[in-house]
């Protein structure tokens, strides 16, 4: 078995963004080799992730300064993002590509990987149960991004968040709103909360509200009607009646705070927009609004993905790839969620990748196998692409 792991700060991807994350770290590579496995790693691809070559060398990788002699003979590279197209025509055509492929928005790509007979495992596409949380990459990635958004808003709001009784007077705590409740709103509202915030959080699903409020933040309760969650734990897209009865509802919790941090996304379609410019020209100037999904489309109408810009005196932050900010534990934390995934599937006796496809997990993740789109989901959104 040899496995290979690119160099992504350099490699033209499908991002555009210099990513800083890297699909191994020098403890996922030991525990690799140790199973007697052919780790490859090109040159610097742990350095934007404070990771030296030297320490993917002791750990047992072989650091290549260039992938062209091995490129052909690897049974599966390990991305963060999706390898370019020109990158997989040289790949063997048995060989198994893992990494975030982003499959619903990017058809082409896809195709390509079923025309080269390359098997294809889209981390995004793994489910979230309880045998698979380990493997998890988009909530591991997503926990980062709560904290990390956090600080974005802080660094940009002009006053601090905790209380501060002073011989000068009494500073009120910020007011910080959340939008959505999953996985990086949890990690933002607790965040907010250890810096001393008073925080109120919304989810269309009900269900989460003791999650919430379990952080010591308040639960906003708006009665929109049905709502809930899909099978897979992902927020059900609302009505245009819902949507029009949750902007109103949401408008003074959001002209009443410092902070507005949404983190609504829909599994394979665009952000639901919940902010509109009218709702923005309601805040205080000063205050700060971070759109996590700026860069799929963006809760917030004006935010532009990959920026910070202000508004009327509101600063609205768009940056997105938020868990790059930082790196290393990015790093760490996708690895240990890669190193899983092969854990759990690679033969400890042949070596092999057992792709068993009537498996739970790999029946969601694997979207192209022997020339074919593998998944019922990517076939039906293709069809009216």
């Amino acid at each position: 078995m040899k496995i290979l792991i690119l160099n992504e700060s350099k490699r033209a991807l499908l991002t555009s963004h210099t990513e800083k994350r890297c699909a191994a770290s020098p403890n996922t590579v030991a525990k690799l080799t140790r199973k007697g496995i052919d780790v490859f790693i090109e040159q610097d691809a742990g350095a934007l992730s404070l990771y030296e070559d030297k320490e993917f060398e002791a750990a047992g990788a072989h650091v290549v300064d260039t992938i062209e002699p091995i490129i052909s003979q690897i049974n599966i590279l390990l991305c963060v993002n999706s390898p370019n197209e020109e990158l997989i025509l040289r790949l063997a055509n048995n060989a198994i590509v893992i990494g975030h492929i982003d499959p619903f928005f990017q058809k082409s790509l896809v195709t390509k990987l079923c025309q080269n007979g390359i098997t294809t495992v889209s981390v995004e596409m793994i489910p979230r149960t309880s045998r698979a949380q380990k493997m998890d990459a988009l909530s591991s990635q997503a926990s980062l991004a709560g904290y990390v958004m956090v600080m974005k808003a802080v660094a940009n709001l002009p006053s601090i968040l905790p209380m501060m009784m002073t011989p000068s007077g009494t500073i009120k705590p910020a007011k910080i709103f959340i939008i959505g409740a999953g996985v990086a709103g949890l990690q933002a509202i607790a965040t907010a909360k250890r810096l001393g915030a008073s925080v109120l959080a919304y989810d269309t699903r009900p269900v989460v509200a003791e999650q919430v409020e379990s952080l010591g933040a308040k639960f906003l309760k708006i009665d929109i009607g049905d709502t809930g969650e899909t099978k897979d734990g992902y927020a059900k897209e609302l009505t245009e009646q819902q949507k029009n009865k949750l902007e109103a509802a949401q408008q003074k919790a959001i002209a009443d705070s410092d902070i507005v941090i949404t983190t609504a996304q829909l599994f394979g379609r665009k952000p639901p927009l919940l902010i509109k410019s009218s709702t923005l020209e309601k805040m205080r100037l000063g205050s700060v609004v971070v759109d996590m999904a700026a860069q799929s489309g963006g809760n917030v109408e004006g935010s532009k993905a990959g920026e910070t810009i202000k508004i009327n005196g509101i600063t609205l932050v768009g940056n997105g790839n938020w868990s790059q900010d930082v790196a290393r534990d990015a790093t760490d934390m996708y690895a240990n969620n890669i190193f899983n995934l092969l854990d759990e599937f690679i033969d400890a006796d042949t070596g092999n990748f057992l792709l068993d496809l009537e498996d739970d997990i790999l029946a969601n993740c694997v979207i192209t196998h022997n020339g074919a789109i593998t998944n019922d989901m990517l076939t039906e959104a293709y069809k009216g692409a």
